[in-house]
C-alpha cells in the first residue's frame, strides 16, 4: 500500500504565501549549548582544514589561553545574561593535549561564570597517542562526562596514509583507558581512505563495535580546499567504491542496533550527543577561543560570530578586551536556508512548530518551498514532522539549494 503524504498544515502550500517578516519574532531564545576551541595539535594532519595548529617553539601556551578564554566568556557574558547552559563541548585542534590541571581550572571557570544545567552533557575530544589512562581518570574527575575519541582507523598502513601520529594498537589502548574511565564514549572513524576496499572499512567498524561505547561518528574522507591533500591528491577509492562502503557501514550499524540519527553519526538508543542535536536543532551557542563560532538569538535579533582564529592573533587581542573577528546579524532571507542546512542533516527530520519557535518566521512563509522540495521527492512532511527523503538524504545540497534566498 503507498502510503499518502499529508501537508503539515492547510496553509503548508498557500495560494498566496506569506512574506516574510521584516525581523525575527521570537517568543523565546532556543537552548543554549558552549563551544570551547583548543587549537593547537601535535601535527595538522594534510586532510584537515580545522583551526588547528602545531606549537612554536616554547610548547603550548596553557595558561595564557586558560586566562584568554574565561576572559573571553566574561566579556560574552551580557549577551547570554541568565541563560542556563545544556552543554559543554571543548574541541580542538586535540583537547587531550590539555594538562588535567588547565581542564579542572577551565571547568571551574566556567562554573563560576555561567549557570551551568546540572545534567549537562561536557564533551572532550582527544586522540590516540596525546592520552594516557591517568590523564582520563583526571578528565573525569573534573566532571568531563562525555568523550569523542579520533580514531579514524585501525589499520597502521592507512593511518600512515592519512597522517595520523598515533597506530593501530595506541587507538584500541586509549578506547580500553576511555571505557574504564567514561559510560559515554563516540569513536570517530573514516571511509573512502587512500587504497581502502571496503572489507577494510568494515574491518575497521567491526573492531570499533567490539568495544560496545555508544556512539559512532563515520565520515567520508573528502579533500578540503587549502589542506595539503588538496594540493597533492592521494589516489581515493572512487565514487562507487566509497558509496558501497557508506552502504556496507550503514547496514552493519543498522543491524548493530544503532540509529543512523545524523548525516554521519550513529547512535545507540539514548546515545546521541546532546551538544550536536542542539546545532542541528538551531539553538544557540556561544563560542570562546581561537576562531570559535557562535550563534545567538535575542529579541533583536540572530547574530552570527566568530573569535579571532589565529591563536596569536586571539591572544594578543585578548589583551585588549579584543575577541570577535567577524559579526553580523542573520537577515530574514537567510534563515529559510540556515535552518534547513542544520536540521535537515537529521535522518527523522523535527517538528514543523521548531521552524517558526527557532527562527521567528511563520512556517507558512516558506510553504512554497516546502512543496517544491517535496514534489520533487526530496523532502516528507508528514506526523508534524519536516524530514529529508531517504533521495534528500542522498542529494542533500539538491534539497538545501530549494531553501536559499534568491
Amino acid at each position: 500500500m503507498t502510503r499518502r503524504i499529508i501537508p503539515l498544515t492547510p496553509a503548508a502550500s498557500p495560494a498566496r504565501p506569506l512574506p516574510l517578516p521584516e525581523r525575527p519574532q521570537l517568543e523565546a531564545p532556543p537552548p543554549l549549548s558552549l563551544y570551547v576551541h583548543f587549537p593547537w595539535c601535535v601535527r595538522k594532519c594534510p586532510y584537515c582544514d580545522f583551526n588547528s595548529h602545531a606549537p612554536r617553539e616554547g610548547g603550548i601556551p596553557e595558561q595564557a589561553w586558560l586566562d584568554a578564554v574565561l576572559a573571553d566568556l566574561q566579556h560574552a557574558l551580557p549577551q547570554v545574561w541568565g541563560r542556563r547552559v545544556h552543554s559543554v563541548f571543548i574541541g580542538g585542534g586535540t583537547p587531550s593535549l590539555m594538562s588535567a590541571q588547565t581542564l579542572d581550572a577551565l571547568l571551574t571557570g566556567i562554573r563560576m561564570l555561567l549557570p551551568l544545567d546540572p545534567l549537562a552533557e561536557i564533551t572532550l575530544e582527544a586522540n590516540p597517542g596525546t592520552v594516557e589512562a591517568g590523564r582520563f581518570r583526571d578528565y573525569r574527575a573534573a566532571d568531563v562526562n562525555r568523550l569523542s575519541l579520533g580514531i579514524q582507523s585501525f589499520d597502521d598502513a592507512m593511518l600512515a596514509r592519512i597522517g595520523r601520529i598515533h597506530g593501530g594498537d595506541e587507538a584500541r589502548r586509549a578506547i580500553e583507558a576511555a571505557t574504564t574511565h567514561f559510560e559515554r564514549v563516540n569513536l570517530d572513524l573514516m571511509y573512502a581512505l587512500p587504497g581502502q576496499t571496503p572489507a577494510m572499512a568494515l574491518g575497521d567498524l567491526e573492531t570499533a563495535l567490539g568495544f560496545g561505547t555508544e556512539h559512532l561518528s563515520c565520515y567520508h574522507l573528502t579533500l578540503e580546499p587549502n589542506t595539503p591533500f588538496a594540493h597533492d591528491p592521494p589516489s581515493l577509492p572512487d565514487d562507487d567504491v566509497a558509496a558501497d562502503m557508506q552502504e556496507a557501514i550503514e547496514s552493519r550499524l543498522a543491524a548493530a542496533g544503532f540509529e543512523h540519527y545524523e548525516t554521519s553519526a550513529f547512535a545507540r538508543p539514548h546515545g546521541q550527543s546532546r551538544h550536536n542535536l542542539n546545532y542541528w536543532t538551531f539553538g544557540d551557542y556561544l563560542g570562546i577561543g581561537p576562531g570559535a563560532h557562535g550563534k545567538l538569538s535575542s529579541h533583536e535579533g540572530i547574530r552570527r560570530e566568530m573569535r579571532h582564529k589565529h591563536p596569536a592573533r586571539y591572544l594578543e587581542g585578548a589583551a585588549r578586551g579584543d575577541f570577535v573577528q567577524e559579526a553580523r546579524a542573520v537577515s530574514v532571507a537567510e534563515l529559510p536556508f540556515e535552518f534547513m542546512m542544520n536540521a535537515l542533516r537529521l535522518t527523522g527530520g523535527v517538528p514543523a512548530k521548531l521552524f517558526a519557535a527557532r527562527t521567528g518566521v511563520p512556517l507558512e512563509a516558506i510553504g512554497e518551498r516546502l512543496e517544491a522540495a517535496r514534489a520533487r521527492g526530496l523532502l516528507e512532511m508528514r506526523d508534524g514532522q519536516i524530514r529529508p527523503s531517504p533521495q534528500g538524504r542522498r542529494f542533500l545540497n539538491d534539497l538545501l539549494q530549494v531553501f536559499l534566498d534568491d
